[in-house]
């Protein structure tokens, strides 16, 4: 597979233009865009493999975007992403809410070392909580409230209104640490142990029934306000001396809003997204023409491009 010369005439212009070579990194989204999915099996393809160890072995560091929570990522793909540079991999974890690194133990385990954490505020916890209790009094029962803690170890935490739905979560969702059905009341109590990164809210019933509960859709993502990926890409840019407008970001649906703030913004996947990089904007069918294009890029450094 290889990449069209537009694509490869942009790719020339934004690392001629950018100063990529010496202030630039790479920003990726995981799920669609650096991970490949076929018949159930997700596993990063040798191209993007390839393209970004070539892009650090020239001083170009790469940052994990994702919505996933820590534990998911390292279970999942942890010791993969870690054997593309054999060092601690920069990590934006659950939408822009907890950054830190993907790295190993003395034990030679996968662990999630924090770097920055932007909790939801009690109030807006609350607020999450009040909008739940009105459509559990309204008699929607049908919904799922998944919660993150900022310590990673606790993982995902899912919530069911119904106690004998419990089980069937369980066997739905098996990423999930816990699966519990107690009171609303009790619920409250619980999150307010901890610091909460991120709620999700799921809400699995018809769009007639949405209708009667102002702002609420199926699904539901809550953080601290102002907390994205966009701002979870600038904090870890910051801390790495880079500057995300002359970095590559690349991702594949509206919740990468960083790609509007990278310098070449990769959009990955057939939905028409409208973010547009600060440089040049290029569209790549699959991760496969990821890993082509990143492979392409460290060819242009290496040249001196």
């Amino acid at each position: 597979m290889s990449l069209d010369q537009a694509t490869v005439d942009a790719l020339q212009r934004f690392v001629e233009k950018s100063n990529f070579a010496q202030l630039g990194g790479i920003v990726t989204d995981l799920d669609g865009t650096a991970l490949h999915e076929d018949a159930g099996r997700i596993y990063i393809p040798k191209p993007v493999e390839l393209g970004l160890k070539k892009l650090h072995d020239l001083g170009r560091p790469f940052i994990l975007n994702t919505l996933r929570f820590p534990l998911s990522v390292l279970r999942t793909f942890g010791r993969d992403w870690y054997g593309v540079s054999n060092s601690p991999i920069p990590t934006v974890t659950l939408n822009g809410s907890l950054l830190g690194y993907v790295t190993k133990t003395d034990n030679d385990e996968m662990a999630f070392a924090e770097i920055a954490a932007f909790p939801l505020p009690a109030g807006d916890v609350d607020g999450v909580l009040d909008r739940v209790a009105e459509m559990v009094d309204g008699g929607l029962k049908n919904l799922l409230l998944f919660y993150y803690p900022r310590d990673w170890k606790m993982g995902e935490i899912i919530w069911t209104p119904v106690a004998d739905r419990v089980l069937h979560v369980k066997e739905r969702y098996v990423s999930a640490s816990s699966v519990t059905a107690v009171e609303l009341s009790k619920l409250r109590e619980q999150m307010h142990q901890e610091e909460i990164c991120m709620i999700f809210l799921l809400v699995d019933v018809p769009h007639e029934q949405l209708m009667a509960y102002q702002h609420t859709q199926r699904s539901n993502f809550f953080t601290a306000s102002g907390v994205d990926k966009l701002f979870g890409a600038q904090r870890m840019a910051e801390k790495f001396n880079l500057e995300l407008g002359r970095s590559v970001g690349a991702g594949d649906t509206e919740l990468d809003r960083f790609l509007k703030g990278a310098g070449l913004a990769v959009l990955v996947g057939s939905l028409q997204l409208e973010f547009k990089g600060l440089y040049e904007t290029i569209r790549l069918k699959d991760s496969f023409e990821l890993g082509d294009l990143l492979f392409r890029l460290a060819g242009m450094l290496n040249r001196g491009a």
